[in-house]
């Protein structure tokens, strides 16, 4: 088991999915999140309030927003190359086309419930003209926000987020080591029956002597208990004693946000190729795709920061990593989304929600006399 604090525990103390001794593959950065790729930031606005009955536009609420920071404030509008893949386009992703049009985005991504995000992308927008107006003074933007579902848990008609709240999340955004669970956007997710939301891991990936990091963070929102698997364990026969399911939701069937960070030159096809390996991450836990699934999946690396907006009249060049050298980067994407989605389902607790909806935690003691 590490011995690193930060792979243990979040800052507040939730224990993270090492803490019980579950083992996974490759080596993780410092804080084993998509912060350890430098530059990367990340914030939240987490709103819980209200219980009981659900009264439509006053709760309860149980939501929330969270932001990614591609690059530090001062060179936030320096585009970086991009790559975006649905497995299942059952969601919305605003800003995809432009990303697909050209490989690659600027701002912030954020990530919320599915009727907030509107809300969302303009109040980047809005946060953008405040603290950077010359960034939109002379053009336009295109924001990348994102959704999963909350509505078991959550009044998701009552239209509780604002942008003040995207505010929140964006001007809070830091490097570091950053909190898991119900929190942001994932406040009121659900996966395989327990309660999930945000989680984040790291690998640190060799490359002929040099060091590069993938990062992953999830909004996780997908799965039925059946099918839960933890590090080749099919957990779901274990975790059906009338103790868990009782009160537990129905089966959903949910979605999954994944964003992708590096700091390793790739271009953009690349980037899609790294975005086209999350979902071998997400089956590793049992997840395969439904129907009415979102699962969408968006990838950048922060390298080449000159590239992506160089001037006209020149030719333009940018350093990548050979494809024939891409496989341990591919490795390292499934390695960092299945860890993410463990961390987002152990750093948490039980929460209930609208009409008494009640969503259990994975249970720790399980945890332990399984792995620990």
């Amino acid at each position: 088991m590490t011995d690193n604090p930060h792979h243990l525990a979040t800052p507040s103390g939730k224990p993270r999915a090492r803490n019980f001794g579950i083992g996974f593959d490759g080596r993780p950065g410092p804080f084993n999140a998509i912060t350890d790729v430098p530059g990367v930031a990340v914030g939240y606005a987490t709103l819980i309030s209200g219980d009981g009955t659900l009264v439509v536009g006053e709760g309860p609420v149980r939501t929330g927003v969270t932001a990614i920071l591609p690059r530090p404030l001062a060179d936030l509008a320096n585009p970086v190359f991009a790559g975006i893949f649905s497995q299942n386009g059952n969601g919305e992703l605003t800003g995809s086309h432009i990303v697909e049009e050209t490989g690659a985005f600027n701002f912030p991504i954020t990530i919320t419930n599915t009727h907030s995000c509107g809300v969302s992308r303009d109040g980047t927008l809005r946060w953008m003209q405040s603290v950077l107006p010359a960034a939109l003074d002379s053009g336009w933007g295109l924001p990348v926000a994102a959704e999963t579902y909350d509505g078991f848990l959550n009044d998701i008609n009552g239209h509780h987020l604002t942008s003040e709240h995207v505010a929140q999340a964006l001007d809070g955004a830091a490097g570091g080591p950053i909190e898991e669970g119900s929190v942001g956007g994932g406040t009121g997710m659900i996966t395989f029956g327990f309660k999930a939301g945000s989680g984040t891991a790291s690998r640190i990936v060799e490359w002929h002597g040099r060091a590069y990091t993938v990062g992953a963070f999830v909004q996780s929102n997908f799965g039925k208990r059946r099918n839960i698997a933890i590090r080749g364990l099919r957990a779901g026969p274990q975790l059906v004693e009338p103790a868990v399911r009782e009160g537990t939701p129905r089966a959903e069937k949910g979605s999954i946000i994944a964003v992708i960070a590096t700091d390793a030159p790739f271009l953009p096809h690349q980037m899609k190729r790294l975005a086209r390996r999350v979902p071998l991450g997400v089956a590793m836990t049992g997840g395969f795709g439904y129907h009415s699934s979102g699962d969408i999946f968006i990838a950048f690396s922060t390298a080449n920061a000159s590239a992506a907006r160089a001037p006209s009249g020149r030719i333009a060049s940018a350093d990548f990593i050979p494809d024939t050298d891409i496989d341990p980067f591919f490795d390292a994407v499934i390695q960092t989304v299945e860890e993410a989605i463990l961390n987002a389902l152990v750093a948490n607790d039980d929460m209930t929600g609208r009409d008494g909806n009640f969503v259990p935690a994975l249970p720790k003691t399980w945890l332990k006399e399984t792995f620990g």
